[in-house]
């Protein structure tokens, strides 16, 4: 029994879909399940090359539900390349706010401007004059060149490369970890554990594409990758393509152990920490309470009147340099007043996540409490809010205590008018638009 399992693995992994009629039948089946079953994204409706190659800029690392609205508000604020060249960089910024990464912004606004100036605002259509604009990588320029120019290249994202893993069978290479009961009895598991190269992954990429529609296959992969190849609960019983995966046929019977899988990258662990905020409001017709009072209660015409404080990062720092936040420190300020009653000052406590660190941020707000409930409103990156009323505090005069920041003193007072211009941080505008302030 155990010998005819191995001969039976050793036949599967023969009929690699690389080859002859299985290339064939591969690329049919992953374009017809990727004709019927695609998402209905934007940037799937077009082949304009900026259109394509800012989708891909904004992807990066990021969520497709994030990006969706950004990618909208974008394309109507710079609708092609000449407008976004003739931009200011602040302003491209002010738009790009809440997505994060703030340097693919940066790129995408001097790749624009080089090439207003060296092709006349028109993207160059082949894959070594995208390679040449700054900003734009192996994959991002075959992206392009595929979708929007029909060019045979194949790319190769975090999807593509995890479905490459487990349909191409490895059998060159062996794992350098100790052989389990498991991968002794299984020859086709022993030859799973060992990952593609890097560049073995672009090489099979390539081989597998449809030279006759190579933007939908690229788009195929990667659909595939994102929506059934996932990385901890694949999919595999619906999977188009299962009959010539390695991986699936080899843990039809059981699922494999960690140590038996295509040894990935493991995901960084989180760092958590705390900060505070300030939010504060000023009359400019010297109503201070008055006006923080409307603003607290949604009062847009009030609001026209009012400017809020924000500080602006350094140019030369080495997050985010050059963008708006709100006030902020790493500690609770250390004044006796906020010391005793700063629960008096918390306005909502958000959730808030950066790269490796998640950040728990209390935001502060003073005069705006007054006639304004304090509450503990936990807002998480997918929108779900847990709303706690908190215990209003005040000093033992019955007043409410000044905020006192560090930071204050590079502060500037900004009418609220022109916060949506400004290049905000994605936590600051987060809580702005929690506030109901932009």
């Amino acid at each position: 029994m155990r010998a005819s399992r191995n001969i039976a693995a050793r036949s599967h992994l023969a009929a690699s879909p690389a080859t002859g009629q299985n290339l064939k039948a591969f690329r049919r089946a992953l374009l017809r399940w990727y004709d019927r079953h695609r998402r209905d994204l934007p940037w799937r409706q077009t082949r304009d090359p900026y259109a394509i190659w800012l989708s891909e800029i904004m992807l990066q690392q990021t969520r497709v539900a994030a990006v969706l609205d950004h990618y909208r508000n974008f394309l109507e604020r710079f609708p092609n390349v000449p407008a976004l060249a003739a931009a200011s960089e602040e302003t491209v910024l002010a738009a790009w706010s809440g997505l994060g990464y703030y340097q693919r912004a940066r790129r995408l606004h001097r790749c624009a401007q080089q090439i207003a100036q060296r092709h006349d605002g028109c993207f160059p259509r082949d894959l070594e004059s995208l390679l040449a604009l700054p900003g734009i990588g192996r994959y991002t320029a075959a992206a392009i060149a595929s979708i929007a120019f029909a060019e045979p290249v194949a790319v190769v994202d975090g999807n593509v490369a995890r479905v490459l893993q487990r349909l191409i069978p490895t059998g060159s290479t062996q794992t350098k970890s100790a052989p389990t009961k498991s991968t002794r009895t299984n020859p086709a598991l022993t030859k799973m554990a060992a990952a593609l190269t890097a560049s073995q992954t672009w090489q099979h990429a390539q081989t597998l594409l449809d030279p006759a529609r190579p933007g939908d296959f690229n788009q195929a992969m990667m659909e595939l990758g994102a929506t059934l190849c996932l990385p901890r609960q694949p999919r595999c019983l619906i999977c188009p393509v299962r009959q010539w995966c390695a991986w699936q046929w080899c843990t039809r019977q059981r699922r494999p152990s960690q140590e038996e899988l295509p040894r990935l990258k493991p995901p960084s662990r989180q760092t958590k920490k705390q900060i505070w905020c300030a939010l504060e409001f000023r009359n400019n017709n010297d109503n201070d309470n008055a006006n923080a009072n409307a603003n607290a209660n949604g009062n847009n015409e009030s609001k026209s009147n009012a400017s809020i404080r924000l500080v602006r990062r350094s140019r030369r720092a080495s997050l985010m340099p050059g963008m708006w936040e709100l006030p902020q420190a790493s500690e609770l300020p250390h004044s006796s007043a906020q010391a005793a009653n700063w629960r008096a000052l918390l306005w909502r406590t958000f959730r808030h996540s950066i790269t490796t660190t998640d950040y728990t941020v209390h935001v502060l707000r003073n005069d705006a409490l007054r006639n304004h409930v304090p509450r503990n409103d936990v807002l998480r990156d997918d929108g779900l809010r847990i709303d706690v009323p908190l215990r209003t505090g005040v000093t033992k005069n019955g007043s409410h205590p000044r905020l006192e920041f560090p930071s204050l003193i590079h502060k500037r007072w900004i009418p609220i008018g022109r916060v949506p211009q400004l290049p905000l941080t994605g936590l600051t505008r987060k809580i702005l638009k929690a506030g109901g302030i932009i």
